[in-house]
């Protein structure tokens, strides 16, 4: 079974349509990935974020929803990280991505939330399409691979382009590194630590073959992201300023 676009399979009413709790810009090759959950949103199956809900506690308040974007150079593990945590398995053939879009529902410090999930082109062709996705993501994970030199000092380049977009200095950031089942180091550890620091985020460490670290990564995130936003509810209000001319 082939499906190339689960976002939209039918005209629908306004907040009708159908999503999927995961979904695909592009066929699926992995047979387990060849099963879609589907629901309405807003319809009886879900709510307004895109939620799931089942009936059985009409009561509960919605779900906190995170929009997440993984970012980094092409083959260092973006798609095989997020495929670990929603499907707990691991993708051998590397098939570029250009886009494709993951929900998934998860606890984190005893909150529900529905993480939604982009991971994204790492190849410098689809380089056009990043401002597109960075300025909907409201969290990103820096990822890079151990045994790639490259792949680490691009690292910096992501974080600009997305704070240019953003137009923020203070975007929720963890940088990932990946591929710690292999035995070779590109880089020392002092320089990822000195990275971290220096962009001021948390730091993980990940095996998308092994799923070592692989929820911390994106729980990190998250946390993250409610801090961004604590931060950004505390911030006195400006008070607006009389010219008398």
């Amino acid at each position: 079974m082939k499906i190339n676009s689960v976002a939209t399979l039918c005209h629908a009413p306004r907040r009708k349509t159908f999503y999927a709790t995961i979904w695909s810009t592009k066929p699926f090759t992995t047979p387990d990935l060849q099963v879609i959950q589907l629901g309405f949103v807003g319809g009886p199956f879900g709510t307004q974020n895109g939620a799931r809900n089942d009936g059985r506690n009409n009561d509960a308040p919605p779900m906190t929803e995170y929009k997440l974007v993984v970012v980094g150079d092409g083959g260092v593990g973006k798609s095989a990280l997020t495929i670990q945590l929603i499907q707990n398995q691991f993708v051998v053939e590397y098939d570029p991505t250009i886009e494709d879009s993951y929900r998934k529902q998860v606890l984190i410090d005893g909150e529900t939330c529905l993480l939604d999930i982009l991971d994204t082109a790492g190849q410098e062709e689809y380089s056009a399409m990043r401002d597109q996705y960075m300025r909907t993501g409201e969290g990103f994970l820096l990822v890079f691979a151990l045994n790639e030199l490259k792949s680490f000092e691009n690292i910096i380049h992501y974080r600009e382009q997305i704070r240019r977009v953003k137009d923020s200095e203070e975007v929720p950031m963890v940088l990932v590194g990946n591929k710690c089942d292999l035995p070779q180091r590109a880089m020392d550890q002092r320089q990822i630590d000195e990275l971290a620091r220096t962009f001021g985020v948390p730091y993980e460490q990940t095996s998308a073959k092994t799923r070592v670290g692989v929820d911390d990564a994106f729980h990190a995130l998250v946390r993250e992201i409610r801090k961004h936003k604590e931060k950004q509810r505390e911030k006195p209000k400006k008070k607006r300023k009389c010219t008398i001319l």
